[in-house]
Formats: C-alpha cells, sequence, structure tokens
C-alpha cells in the first residue's frame, strides 16, 4: 500500500458513509482552502451512466494530439488511487498526491467528509497548482450533488448514455436518474450528448430549455457513425472522416462523438481536424474491451484470446452484446464476477445467447463481490462456478477449439485481473 492509499484508508473514519450526496461539505471544504475550483483551467464536465470514461479518454487524446497540457480526474481507480488523478499529462506522483491529502486533512480537523469528498478537494487543488490547458473532469455519481458539480462555469458539459444504475443514490426511476445526471448543465454553457433513451433525452430537453444551456443531440446536432474504413462525424460545421476509434465496440462512435462535438461546441483556437483524427486513434482507457496478454492470458493455449471489459449494468449489457455480434468466427467463453447490488439478471440478459461457455467467479480481494451462487441464479442456471478467473481459465483450456474469453461484470473485478495479470492501468 502506498503513503497515499493508508492516507485514504485514515480518511474513511471522517463519514460513516462511503456515498452521501451534498455539496455542503464540499463547498466548506474548497472554502476552506481558498477556492481552488476557482482558479482551474477550462473544464470539460462529464456525466452519464455508461461511456463517461470513455469519453473523457478521448477528449484528452484529442487536446494531447494537438500539443496542450490536460488535467483529468476519474473514478474508480483499477489498480492504484493515484490513477484518479492526471496533472498536465501526468499521473500524480505518491509524494505530491500524499502531501496534499495531509494538507488537506489537517485544514478539516476532523470534521465530516466523505472520502470521494476531500479526494475531489485534493484533486481540485492539485489543478489549481499545476498550469494546464484543459481540465477534464468526470463526475462520480449522478451529477447534482457529486463532489465534482462546483464549477460555475464550465466550457462545456457531457452527458453520455443514461441507463439503471445506482438505483440506492439516484432512484428507479429513469427520468429521475436522467434529472440527477442533468444536474451539471449551466446556463449558456453547451451540453454534448449521445444516444439517450426517449424518456431520458425528455428530461435533459427539458432542463437544458430551464437553464438555458445549448443542447447538442445525437441525430439532430450531429452524426457519428463507424464505417467500412474508420469512423464519420458530421454536425452543422463540417463533415470528418477520420480513423477507426482506438477504444473498441460500436458503442464508441457514440463515446467520441459526444466527445468531439463537447470541444467543437468549445471552439479551442488549437482543435484542428488533424488533432481530432490523431486522438480518436491514439486513445486509451483500461478495461474497456482490453486485449490482455500478460500472466493470465499465458494460461491459455496457442490461439485463444483474453479480454477484459468493466461494463457492469444493464446498459452496458446491450453495448458489449452489440460488439460480441461481430465474434461469431470461434467460440466465447464468458467469465463473469459482478458488485453487490448491481442488476446481474439485466447484465447478464443480453450476453448469454452469445455464450458458449459461462462462468461466474468472485475474486479473492475482488470489492464487495457478489457470490458465484448468487451469479449462478441470475443466469437462470446457465454458469458454472469458477469460482477463480484462474480455475475458469484452466478449464477453458480444455475447451477445445481456440476461442475468445472475455472477463466482465465489474470494474473492481477488472482491477483485480490488471493486478494478475502485471498489466498496467494508468488512464
Amino acid at each position: 500500500m502506498s503513503r497515499a492509499e493508508a492516507i485514504v484508508e485514515r480518511l474513511h473514519a471522517l463519514h460513516p458513509k462511503l456515498i452521501d450526496l451534498s455539496l455542503g461539505r464540499m463547498e466548506r471544504a474548497l472554502a476552506m482552502l481558498g477556492h481552488p475550483e476557482r482558479r482551474l483551467p477550462p473544464v470539460i464536465h462529464v456525466a452519464g451512466t455508461n461511456g463517461k470514461g470513455s469519453t473523457c479518454a478521448f477528449i484528452r487524446a484529442i487536446a494531447e494530439a494537438a500539443g496542450q497540457r490536460v488535467h483529468v480526474y476519474t473514478s474508480p481507480h483499477l489498480v492504484h488511487f493515484h490513477e484518479r488523478v492526471r496533472l498536465a499529462g501526468a499521473l500524480v506522483t505518491d509524494e505530491a498526491l500524499s502531501a496534499a491529502l495531509e494538507e488537506v486533512e489537517t485544514l478539516n480537523k476532523g470534521e465530516p467528509i466523505t472520502v470521494f469528498e476531500i479526494t475531489t478537494a485534493v484533486a481540485l487543488l492539485l489543478f489549481s497548482r499545476v498550469p494546464a490547458d484543459l481540465l477534464v473532469l468526470e463526475v462520480g455519481l449522478g451529477g447534482v450533488y457529486d463532489a465534482t458539480n462546483v464549477v460555475a462555469q464550465p466550457a462545456a458539459t457531457a452527458i453520455a448514455s443514461i441507463s439503471m444504475d445506482h438505483m440506492d443514490f439516484l432512484g428507479d426511476r429513469l427520468d429521475g436518474i436522467a434529472l440527477e445526471k442533468a444536474g451539471i448543465m449551466k446556463p449558456g454553457v453547451p451540453c454534448a450528448t449521445g444516444f439517450q433513451n426517449p424518456e431520458a433525452m425528455a428530461v435533459l430537453e427539458r432542463v437544458a430549455a430551464e437553464k438555458g444551456a445549448p443542447l447538442l443531440a445525437r441525430g439532430r446536432d450531429w452524426r457519428c457513425a463507424l464505417t467500412t474504413s474508420g469512423l464519420r462525424y458530421g454536425d452543422a460545421r463540417s463533415e470528418l472522416d477520420l480513423p477507426r476509434p482506438a477504444l473498441r465496440g460500436p458503442h464508441q462512435a457514440d463515446n467520441a462523438g459526444i466527445a468531439i462535438t463537447a470541444l467543437r461546441a468549445w471552439g479551442p483556437e488549437w482543435l484542428s481536424d488533424d488533432a481530432i483524427a490523431r486522438g480518436i486513434a491514439q486513445a486509451t482507457w483500461p478495461a474497456r474491451m482490453q486485449r490482455l496478454d500478460g500472466a493470465l492470458a499465458r494460461m491459455l493455449p496457442a490461439g485463444f484470446e483474453l479480454w477484459l471489459d468493466g461494463g457492469h449494468n444493464a446498459g452496458a449489457g446491450v453495448a458489449i452484446a452489440e460488439h460480441l455480434a461481430g465474434w461469431r468466427d470461434r467460440p466465447l467463453h464468458l467469465v463473469v464476477g459482478m458488485k453487490k447490488g448491481k442488476a446481474s439478471e439485466a447484465f447478464l440478459r443480453p450476453l448469454i445467447p452469445f455464450a458458449t461457455t459461462l462462468t461466474a467467479v468472485a475474486e479473492p480481494g475482488q470489492h464487495l463481490a457478489m457470490s458465484v451462487e448468487d451469479i449462478v441464479a441470475a443466469s437462470g442456471g446457465v454458469a458454472v462456478p469458477g469460482p477463480t478467473v484462474a480455475d475458469a481459465l484452466a478449464r477453458i483450456a480444455h475447451e477445445g477449439a481456440p476461442g475468445r474469453v472475455l472477463v466482465c461484470g465489474s470494474l473492481y473485478l477488472a482491477g483485480e485481473i490488471l493486478k494478475a495479470e502485471g498489466a498496467a492501468s494508468s488512464v
């Protein structure tokens, strides 16, 4: 455990809940720090249920392709806590993160505050002290009362696909969840949004009109689709023929389009068609349909492929299934581990028709892992117990014809897999 991670563990004692959506504690902390949120580079604030991390990755890649220095704040981390904070192009060092955590902890004087709130305050403090040209700020959960929703006038906002998730905090109605996400909209600030369920889209349109936030919707204000040779994007300004996105899956056309639209709506002078093309082709984001080639991959015989995706809700299940439709050329073995409280049946339902085999797992050390028995039940008895990924791979290795193995169902599982794989997980 790093010094920063040890401090974060200590900070858990400051509030009885891991998540407590409210801005009061955050506003107090920022005032105590001299309001670092008022001393930031231009901000693009990104919300959504599925795809917000990939959207952030595309925005960052395009800006960096243009030679810009980019801060990024994302969550959760996969392997190391410092993955959440990128300062002007480089992951924050343990020394810098630890010093900032201790500074904020001392000033806080033991007052109640959640770990996400205090780490968000730390990130904003660091961002205010290091020069950069852009801050890509990812919402943690929801939008209205998320700790990141303290920037009064971002350059642009973006809302990726909205679906049912975190119902214990955001409610069990899609329109209510959409209302929470729409909370990042600001008067006069353009908001780019991609494919949305009509019920969610109606909420976004209503809130945008109430706030006076120009809403740029896919299919109305912009278009983006995969082609045989790459990606084609179009809006009122122009049409762009772009390379195929580096991030795999049909759904990444939506996320790439949101990123391009948000950047074009802001309109910095450094944004060029060439930077957009290079960024789309170079974006990286771990555990999003990522092919692995480390220790776990070597457990499989020659000809097998091992893939990893952190998707874990109903919307992610649909998106993954769209990608699996192009994988019918060989056997597909799904290895699924999930977090307690997730809608496992809804996630598995679109995936099961593509699976040659389905194995339920729970890795040692996996945060709040759903039991193997519950995953088997959610699959309607189709899944067999692993009970671990290594056990599943050992069994699949004897299945015969070379196939693809996809480990999915949880970002926490993905983190454990990347640790075992020995793969870099830097964002």
